[in-house]
């Protein structure tokens, strides 16, 4: 099942693109045993300024047809990392060939776009910036294939 990363705003060069960088070869790495992977980021960004519509359109464009689609919002689903790991699991032996994530701007996901969603999670109560929900993103990525390989790298 070949992931994809769809997110609002252009990532440069620094810490953050380091480890979405590392964190993303990891996973592809140890997935592909798993058949999860390859992980692909689409970048998109608005710039005449529509806010949220905007952006939802130009996501909307990103997402693969037929992709089961997952936002990252605070009010999403609490799950822990075993529980995302099933969650991988379950879609891939669904049959679903692509997954994308969805991460939104400064504002949020617009409302329709965020209602079209397969399922939605949330990293905790409290508002990450988006580019730090990247990274978090791609470790939890990483870290569910571990878990799903039996590899030492989630110690629960």
């Amino acid at each position: 099942m070949r992931v994809h990363l769809c997110a609002v705003g252009r990532l440069r060069s620094g810490p953050e693109r380091d480890l979405i960088d590392d964190y993303t070869t990891r996973f592809d790495r140890s997935g592909r045993a798993l058949s999860l992977g390859p992980l692909t980021e689409h970048e998109v960004e608005d710039k005449r300024g529509g806010g949220m519509s905007a952006e939802a359109e130009l996501l909307s464009r990103a997402i693969p047809a037929g992709a089961l689609l997952v936002t990252l919002d605070e009010r999403g689903a609490l799950v822990s990392s075993p529980e995302f790991a099933a969650m991988l699991v379950r879609w891939r032996d669904g049959g679903r060939q692509d997954l994308a994530f969805v991460i939104g701007g400064a504002d949020g996901i617009d409302p329709g776009l965020r209602a079209r969603a397969d399922a939605s999670i949330s990293f905790g109560k409290m508002v990450w910036p988006h580019m730090l929900v990247r990274v978090m993103l791609c470790e939890q990525l990483y870290r569910a294939a571990s878990i799903l390989a039996g590899a030492p790298y989630h110690r629960a």
